[in-house]
């Protein structure tokens, strides 16, 4: 009985590591709305995510200039979403119409 406690314990310590770890995550939305990415850039922590809404009446992707992240093309209401584990500053377009830019900014995390 007394393993069965030491047990619980560790896993109930598991438990709240776990939880305090996904409250420090956070999820940023960028609307994607008449053409423009909205916030144009974010700053995030490292192993926060990004979610792409597009509220434009056509598609529209969500595409890293380096390859890191790609969407589908979204329709409207459609939702993309990436973890950023690695910090650096991460360009991205639309490619579907390229004029349209944005940036994300990933910092080192707590």
């Amino acid at each position: 009985m007394k393993l069965f406690g030491i047990l619980a314990r560790g896993a109930m310590a598991g438990l709240v590591f776990a939880a305090a770890s996904a409250a420090q995550a956070a999820n940023i939305e960028v609307k994607i709305d008449n053409f423009v990415f909205n916030p144009q850039q974010v700053t995030v922590k490292a192993g926060d995510t990004v979610t792409w809404v597009n509220h434009d009446d056509i598609p529209h992707t969500a595409t890293s200039k380096t390859g890191v992240f790609r969407s589908k093309p979204l329709d409207t209401d459609d939702k993309f979403s990436f973890t950023f584990t690695t910090p650096g500053s991460f360009a991205y377009f639309c490619a579907l119409h390229p004029h349209m830019t944005g940036s994300i900014v990933v910092e080192a995390g707590p």
